[in-house]
């Protein structure tokens, strides 16, 4: 979540009526994420989350998105519901951006997560992944192999800026993945962005999942990888194996992971560390300045690439072989 387009009170009122979400009391911009303009707004009726898509945001991916939140939550998942307009429809316009209201959740991100939430996330993740099934509308994942090249055309000039050989480095690592990809494993609709701020707890009970606006059909081991990188590594950059294990736990007693699956983590972990570093670096070289946006270190996702490739045995993450 995040702050690029700014909106004007009249404005927001008039979108409003549009919707039978009560009169505005207040509004407020959130500032974290990367992607969207998200605001809090507190209404007569309940508080809601206002989102703008911005640029990045292909207006033809927000029916997926969307559509992806109804059925998940149809099927016992928590997670944030669009409002329908008073025509039915469930985006509109607004400061010349499409928007959607989104129901508040209840609970909040954990800064300290613990091996007991690790758990609970990899649970939720399995079930994420049960309950997409049968989910009729398909999106490609853009930040896969090929997206990846076309995302580190943009920044590769100036990545030495950022760490001195890095040029080298990514292109090495860009020319093993293509080569080692894993092909013919479980797929179907995955989170694929699945970091603790999209996750809110109730004291230690995980209360729901937000910001499905990564969301689309891939590898599903691919998306266990993306939670290993996002919640089982210290700030020191060391990889914690008791959250690892509690991850992969978790996520097992839901929806086994298959032999195949085990096998290739080590190769989607070291993706999923390269796809985050790339939208990092590239944010962080281009994000303009006054934007009320937090850039993140993309150095911290090169940190965990660099420990994947170290990894000899799917072992090595927690797993019980």
């Amino acid at each position: 979540m995040a702050v690029y387009t700014d909106i004007a009170e009249d404005d927001l009122k008039w979108f409003l009526t549009e919707y039978d979400a009560g009169s505005l009391l207040s509004y407020k911009g959130i500032a974290e994420g990367v992607e969207n303009s998200n605001f809090l707004l507190h209404t007569s009726k309940e508080p809601l989350i206002l989102t703008l898509y911005e640029k990045r945001v292909e207006k033809s991916d927000l029916p997926f998105f969307l559509g992806l939140m109804q059925h998940l939550a149809a099927r016992g998942l928590s997670c944030p519901l669009p409002l329908p307009r008073r025509d039915g429809a469930l985006l509109g316009s607004l400061s010349g951006r499409p928007a959607a209201l989104i129901s508040f959740l209840e609970g909040m991100w954990l800064r300290k997560p613990e091996a007991k939430h690790c758990r609970e996330v990899g649970r939720a993740l399995a079930q994420m992944h049960v309950a997409g099934a049968g989910f009729e509308l398909k999106r490609p994942n853009a930040l896969s192999l090929d997206g990846w090249r076309t995302l580190w055309e943009k920044s590769e000039a100036r990545a030495d800026e950022v760490e001195p050989g890095l040029q080298d480095e990514i292109r090495s690592e860009l020319d093993f993945l293509a080569a080692a990809w894993p092909k013919g494993l479980p797929a179907g609709v995955i989170h694929a962005d699945l970091f603790p701020d999209n996750v809110f707890f109730l004291g230690d009970q995980l209360s729901g999942l937000i910001d499905f606006y990564f969301a689309c059909n891939d590898l599903l081991a691919y998306d266990v990888s993306i939670c290993l990188n996002a919640w089982c590594f210290e700030k020191d950059g060391a990889y914690n194996i008791t959250k690892g294990t509690a991850m992969l736990e978790g996520y097992q007693s839901v929806r086994p992971l298959s032999s195949e699956e085990i096998a290739a983590l080590p190769v989607l972990s070291r993706g999923s560390a390269l796809r985050f570093f790339l939208t990092r670096l590239y944010d962080w070289l281009t994000t303009p300045e006054g934007a009320m946006v937090t850039k993140k270190d993309p150095l911290e996702y090169l940190r965990k690439l660099r420990f994947h490739r170290q990894v000899v045995s799917p072992a090595e993450y927690g797993l019980s072989l």
